[in-house]
């Protein structure tokens, strides 16, 4: 059951980048990530109602809700979607797989954690083989050209998450459940979409063709529900630390789909940076007695450390 369950959060998170491509069009992004999260903040509440779950909290703590919104459900992904109208939907997604690393330093600073040795190697990895797959456009970078503005987009996007992820470990942390937390955290972020989607939007208020449709259907229920559900469930399963490999598995798939689906043309240079990722995300997660068998040793014993809370990294697939 844990194998299907980790199949499920793997497919799910790594199909939502190209789900994103089929909601750019007439429709502003600020609509389409409104309608997504609306329509995903619906069926999580309703959920959370028919099993009895507490829905009513003070207004400080809807204060958290409206922040975490704001952050991991509405500003993160209009970053994203604009992205994605400059780079493929696996290059997105490579960027975004490094919010392992900024999680873990954003846990230091918030939340005292300690940062040990193979955090410090597998971030240095892992943010060597990012530079290694956009090294073409770092050496010509610039917010005039197109892959510029996309690398851009996605470091925001995924560095607003991260942020997100704070006030959802606070959060989480006074004592309030995930699953009302993240759904009314999502009805916010679709609220505050819904007045930039008014004074930006100048196509459509919605696209019926099944592509759109679809893709949004698709990201509400399973990127923003089915998706959450499997992870959250593993985590309860079998601790955050393994859960969390989906974070180094997910952009495999990203990238086999944008292989099939948008032409993307694998190059040695490719194929050496995305290894490199995700060796460095294998070891910022690996057990640390694993790692210093591994490497003889040279690795002393650290202070038992945990990443962030992982349910609130799955909540905006």
């Amino acid at each position: 059951m844990n194998a299907v369950l980790y199949g499920v959060t793997v497919l799910i998170w790594g199909s939502t980048w190209l789900a994103i491509k089929g909601q750019l069009g007439d429709v502003h992004p600020t609509a389409s990530i409104a309608y997504r999260f609306a329509l995903a903040a619906v069926i999580l509440l309703a959920w959370a109602r028919l099993r009895g779950l507490p829905l009513r909290y003070p207004l400080r703590v809807h204060g958290q809700f409206a922040l975490m919104g704001g952050l991991m459900f509405s500003t993160n992904f209009v970053c994203f979607y604009f992205a994605e109208q400059h780079l493929t939907t696996g290059l997105v997604s490579i960027v975004f797989a490094m919010s392992l690393a900024v999680n873990m330093v954003f846990a230091r600073f918030f939340f005292k954690r300690t940062i040990t040795a193979k955090m410090l190697i597998g971030g240095a990895v892992g943010l060597l083989g990012i530079s290694t797959v956009f090294w073409p456009e770092f050496q010509n970078f610039g917010l005039s050209s197109g892959s510029g503005q996309g690398i851009a987009l996605s470091a925001l996007g995924t560095l607003v998450f991260c942020l997100g992820n704070v006030v959802s470990g606070k959060t989480q942390a006074a004592g309030i459940p995930v699953i009302q937390s993240t759904g009314y955290a999502m009805a916010y972020g679709a609220l505050l979409m819904a007045p930039f989607a008014a004074f930006l939007g100048r196509g459509a208020l919605f696209d019926p063709t099944p592509l759109y449709a679809g893709s949004l259907v698709y990201l509400a229920v399973f990127g923003s529900v089915v998706g959450f559900g499997a992870y959250l469930t593993l985590l309860g399963r079998i601790g955050g630390e393994r859960a969390a490999y989906a974070m180094v598995l997910f952009p495999i798939v990203a990238l086999l789909l944008s292989t099939m689906f948008e032409d993307f043309h694998w190059t040695g240079r490719d194929l050496a940076g995305v290894a490199l990722i995700l060796i460095g995300n294998a070891v910022m997660l690996t057990d640390p007695a694993l790692l210093r068998r591994l490497t003889g040793n040279r690795f002393p014993a650290q202070p038992a450390t945990s990443t962030q809370p992982a349910a609130e990294s799955a909540a905006d697939r």
